[in-house]
């Protein structure tokens, strides 16, 4: 059986063919054509999920927004204020959401509560917010505005894009437009441990540390037998081969935060 073997030209500036681009433009419409009907007459699925769509038809381009695709856990939407179970922000005006932001899109002014303010909550809090306002347009969703929060008081999970606008001012978000959503309480909120500004009863220790200004004294542990060999500022126990030195004299020590 012979074979019919078709010479392949190697320099394409030497075949006329190749020089009028007509089989390549011929090829390319023919992939079009077959893509154009077989995505006009095919069955298209409209799976929210791009990646798992099945089907004749090779549309894959969401339709927003009859078409929403499905956000994963960790999404970073617009912005919130959380509301407390009175309605007002968990917001202290800390200003650490403020200076942490790199884009510098948020601006807060402070102000204080009133000494002869019957709410339990407004009395145990120095300040609250007059103005708080993100600008959506400058903000680069970097989320650390949140992790910087101390009360949870800003959050990103509205899930959310920032809406089309006619101008930019309507870019700029203020507290009505920012507090929205369920309400939020912690059992370390001060207002759910009493009820005014007074101290507490209990000792309330935090997580933050600092050198304490008193000295105490050193015990010196019990190490069982074993012979003490006194030198210098220190004292040496010497135990099984062993030596442990300790301090003899007054030493600076860590105490919490009360």
């Amino acid at each position: 059986m012979a074979i019919k073997v078709t010479k392949v030209t190697q320099d394409p500036r030497t075949d006329i063919r190749e020089r009028m681009y007509i089989p390549g433009l011929l090829h390319g419409l023919a992939i079009t054509t077959k893509h154009f009907f077989r995505n006009l007459f095919g069955t298209r699925d409209t799976n929210t999920q791009v990646q798992d769509r099945t089907g004749t038809s090779l549309m894959t381009t969401v339709e927003y927004p009859e078409e929403k695709p499905i956000y994963p856990e960790g999404y970073r939407g617009l912005h919130r204020l959380v509301p407390r179970e009175d309605g007002k922000p968990r917001c202290v005006a800390c200003y650490m959401c403020a200076t942490i932001c790199p884009a510098q899109c948020i601006y807060i002014e402070a102000g204080e509560y009133e000494e002869t303010d019957a709410d339990g909550e407004s009395r145990v809090i120095e300040k609250y917010p007059t103005q708080f306002v993100i600008d959506e347009l400058r903000c680069i969703v970097c989320g650390l505005c949140v992790d910087a929060c101390p009360k949870d008081a800003i959050r990103m999970d509205t899930y959310m894009h920032t809406p089309s606008e006619y101008t930019r001012q309507n870019f700029v978000y203020d507290i009505p437009k920012l507090l929205k959503g369920p309400a939020v309480s912690h059992p370390s909120d001060p207002w759910n441990k009493r009820e005014g500004s007074e101290e507490p009863h209990h000792t309330h220790k935090e997580a933050h540390t600092r050198i304490g200004e008193g000295l105490v004294q050193l015990k010196t542990p019990q190490l069982g037998a074993g012979h003490d060999h006194q030198g210098g500022h220190g004292k040496a126990v010497v135990t099984h081969g062993q030596t442990v030195v300790t301090q003899q004299g007054p030493i600076q020590v860590t105490k919490f935060l009360k």
